[in-house]
């Protein structure tokens, strides 16, 4: 299994960052990919095999922890690569705590 669970929304509150540019302040870290929960279930394939897909992004992920738990909001496609073309458990990623 890759991920911990596979989800389709986003339950924890809003956050306000929406352009890389509010995340950037993040430091990223390593995180494993099985402690993740995805808040997308369907990956569009042109992101995940675009060679330039993270040339209008943010080059890591966005995770979000809430109440014990690390969702992924944003990066779906990269985790993926790493799973299964980079063969690694482990990717970084920008890591926004939120309180409960």
């Amino acid at each position: 299994m890759i991920f911990q669970t596979v989800g389709d929304a986003r339950p924890y509150p809003d956050h306000g960052r929406t352009t890389p540019r509010d995340w950037a302040d993040i430091p990223p870290r390593a995180v494993r990919l099985e402690q993740l929960t995805t808040t997308r279930s369907v990956l569009n394939l042109h992101d995940l095999l675009a060679e330039d897909s993270t040339y209008y992004g943010d080059l890591f992920p966005h995770v979000v922890a809430w109440r014990d738990r690390m969702y992924l909001e944003d990066g779906l496609h990269r985790a993926l690569r790493a799973a299964l073309v980079q063969k690694r458990p482990v990717l970084h990623a920008r890591v926004l705590e939120l309180p409960d």
